[in-house]
């Protein structure tokens, strides 16, 4: 027997297929549980922009401690999240190193945690060994503290220029041990987590930096006045020491006449005292060269017992031929 639908069940039925369910009438308003745990919550476009920053810290720190060590030395960014503290301190394995250092001038205090598998290759590196991980499980000693110190004071420099756009300091503060770090700050305390993975030749391991609120906070409003979410930024400091290294490299530089071509019989008649004319003004200026290429014109000119070049003018660079049609 088939059902015979009334209109009230008819309407019904229209308005769930428009998505709008049953009480899609009801004018009351609807209230949903908060989890104030959730507030502040760093979004997508800020996790891209904070990873893109610290990638370019990663390959700083490569270039960096890869020269400091000599070694071939890779740190790549792994993650980026936000944790309270006590879920920082959760993830740090029993022996480990743990160390702090100042951000400034927001008076706020970072916690860097190493792994084992990297201190120990590192100090054995430093003390002229090939960089292999110990056997033993232990913790490091004070002469071993002080040369990882010298390594973190590495880490902050990077870091510091990473963070350059906010004019911070960072400096390094002191080695601690893991009950020592858990007074750092509150556990529930929200902290940026950054998360590295380094590569060595004989080991390789984790390095987690955590940043307070207040830091990441700072560097995350810099990002939006940047425009640091959306488009790409400067070059990083590793391209401007390139730079500025290159104003230091040396190049070939020469006054030279026009060529001249002369045929093969006045070659084999040139002898002592014979004069060949160039097609070129004894006041016009003549070709100074870098490299072999024509970038100055100049006068040659006497500087004490010594021949020198007068620059008039520096020429434009030459413009670049256009590919014959037809060819590739």
């Amino acid at each position: 027997m088939e059902k015979v639908l009334n209109q009230e069940e008819i309407d019904a039925m229209f308005r769930t297929a428009l998505g709008r369910g049953a009480d899609a009438g009801d004018k009351t308003p609807r209230y949903k549980p908060c989890d104030f745990r959730q507030a502040g919550q760093i979004k997508r476009d800020q996790v891209r922009a904070i990873s893109n920053l610290h990638e370019g810290f990663a390959r700083d720190l490569t270039n960096a401690l890869g020269a400091y060590l000599r070694v071939v030395f890779e740190v790549n960014l792994v993650s980026v999240e936000q944790l309270t503290f006590r879920e920082f301190l959760q993830r740090i394995p029993e022996l480990s190193y743990l160390a702090t250092f100042q951000v400034k001038p927001m008076g706020a205090s970072a916690a860097l945690d190493l792994e084992p598998s990297l201190v120990f290759p590192i100090i054995d590196l430093l003390l002229g060994g090939v960089g292999r991980m110990s056997d033993l499980e232990r913790d490091i000693t004070e002469i071993e503290e002080g040369i990882m110190e010298g390594v973190v004071r590495i880490l902050c420099r990077e870091m510091q220029n990473a963070w350059s756009a906010l004019g911070s300091v960072f400096e390094f503060e002191e080695r601690l041990q893991p009950t020592q770090l858990q007074r750092l700050m509150p556990p529930g305390d929200k902290t940026l987590c950054l998360s590295f993975e380094i590569h060595m030749p004989e080991s390789h391991g984790v390095m987690n930096v955590a940043f307070p609120a207040v830091a990441s906070n700072a560097l995350l409003r810099r990002l939006d006045l940047d425009g640091g979410y959306s488009r790409h930024r400067g070059p990083s400091s590793t391209r401007r020491r390139i730079l500025e290294h290159s104003m230091d490299f040396a190049f070939d530089f020469a006054l030279t006449m026009p060529d001249q071509k002369l045929p093969i019989r006045r070659l084999t008649e040139l002898e002592p005292e014979y004069v060949i004319p160039f097609l070129h003004r004894a006041d016009a200026a003549i070709h100074g060269n870098v490299a072999g290429r024509t970038i100055y014109e100049a006068f040659p000119i006497r500087s004490g017992i010594l021949r020198a070049a007068k620059v008039s003018q520096v020429l434009p660079p030459p413009a670049e031929k256009a590919p014959e049609p037809g060819i590739l």
